[in-house]
């Protein structure tokens, strides 16, 4: 069984696989694309044969829609962060952000950050951060296939991104800002859609929950 669920808020992505385990029983359970606690929208989960076509899904596009503070920045470039630093803004136009968005559209390389998922040496960046360690990571090749502006109102950028398997949007967040001579961090984060699994498609998990029961 594949499922099309709505991560909320506050969620990591294997608390989900962890609720989605205890309503249907099934033993094997799993989710395409990890998204940050904070983040919400579009996680795939598989249920017992379905887990095998997960590592498929998760190397789709994906198309996020996010809204980048200018001006502070947190140790985790998100909104559960610490500010560890603050930046004037310089006066901006949108044909000025546009230009910056723009550059990033293709190939290109980024590190992943010390908060995330991603192993190194078998252990978790996160956990390693939490403790104050900080780990060489290896950049991950990504590619973005669009980048649009969709708002800028002092001091809040919102864009929406359609990019690679890898690509981490707060670390994209933080280079935009860096371009615009600032700093910043997302406080918002939003997955629309995942290869061809839409938000407008997306069951809630209680919604899940009560037809599955019924």
């Amino acid at each position: 069984m594949l499922l099309n669920i709505i991560k909320p808020s506050g969620w990591t992505s294997f608390d989900v696989v962890k609720k989605i385990r205890g309503i249907t029983k099934h033993k094997k359970v799993g989710h395409a694309g990890t998204l940050d606690p904070f983040a919400t929208g579009v996680l795939i989960v598989g249920t017992q044969k379905d887990t095998k076509v997960l590592n498929k899904i998760s190397s789709s596009f994906k198309i996020y829609d996010a809204i980048l503070e200018l001006g502070k920045s947190t140790d985790t470039l998100d909104i559960d962060g610490k500010i560890i630093c603050e930046k004037n803004i310089p006066i901006l136009d949108i044909e000025k952000i546009e230009l910056v968005l723009k550059s990033f559209k293709g190939k290109s390389t980024q590190i992943p950050p010390m908060f995330s998922a991603k192993k190194v040496n078998g252990r978790r960046l996160y956990q390693l951060a939490r403790k104050g360690i900080s780990v060489k990571r290896n950049p991950n090749e990504i590619y973005i296939k669009k980048i649009e502006l969709l708002d800028y109102t002092k001091p809040y950028i919102s864009f929406r991104v359609e990019c690679s398997k890898g690509t981490y949007i707060r670390v994209l967040g933080k280079e935009i800002a860096e371009k615009l001579s600032t700093v910043g961090f997302l406080i918002s984060l939003n997955r629309i859609q995942v290869g061809n699994y839409k938000l407008s498609n997306s069951l809630s998990i209680e919604k899940f929950e009560k037809e599955w029961k019924y």
